[in-house]
């Protein structure tokens, strides 16, 4: 059994795949996303996604789509939401998902998608059924592996919903003694430490808690 983390490329060409893929991946009103959990029949998909961005701007491009069914957003905080987003597929999505469904490997959420276009996720299971789920992906993604390990590399989800600075700053909080009782460090110490300014590594650390907490009390 492997653990696979792959990066998914569809150079430029999201929008060839779905127009709500495309939005993920490059609309400039969408700053992060990760899509959290889904469900497909088939004919629909129904994902729920964690958004950093614009929901009104993101729920325009949507409902301009007839591919989408449906959209409902809840506020997670500012610049931040939930959007579950049920979409009509076409064939290049049944074959994205079709290559997972046919193996008995399992997709880790959540999908992570990056400020350059592309996609990551995790996957585990026979790393022979990997690859072929791997193979079977449509024109115009391309894969690369990025990581091959076993289940103890398969990361939580909790850690997935943060940003790289929110991540960067409550790593350097802890080993200064940020959360350390009594407390050892202030938000200036940690500004200090990740090379910013006091208010945005105090907006760093209250975001990243935040998710943690909430990720932690729904789990």
């Amino acid at each position: 059994m492997k653990h696979v983390r792959l990066t998914l490329d569809a150079g430029g060409r999201e929008a060839e795949i779905h127009p709500m893929y495309d939005v993920m991946a490059n609309a400039p009103f969408v700053e992060r996303a990760t899509a959290m959990h889904w469900n497909y029949s088939g004919e629909e998909l129904g994902i729920m996604h964690y958004v950093e961005g614009d929901a009104e701007r993101f729920r325009a491009a949507a409902e301009s789509f007839p591919e989408v069914i449906d959209i409902e957003l809840t506020r997670a905080g500012a610049g931040e939401f939930y959007a579950y987003v049920l979409d009509a597929t076409n064939e290049p999505v049944r074959k994205m998902f079709e290559a997972v469904d046919r193996s008995p490997a399992v997709v880790i959420p959540p999908i992570e998608y990056a400020a350059d276009g592309t996609v990551s996720y995790s996957v585990f299971g026979p790393g022979d059924e990997i690859q072929a789920a791997i193979e079977r992906l449509p024109d115009p993604v391309d894969v690369t592996v990025e990581e091959i390990g076993g289940l103890a590399a398969v990361p939580g989800v909790e850690a997935g919903l943060l940003s790289d600075r929110q991540r960067t700053a409550m790593e350097a909080a802890l080993s200064l003694g940020y959360y350390e009782i009594p407390r050892e460090a202030s938000h200036e110490d940690v500004a200090e430490a990740i090379g910013c300014a006091p208010s945005t590594a105090a907006e760093h650390l209250r975001k990243a808690e935040a998710k943690v907490v909430r990720s932690v009390l729904r789990t």
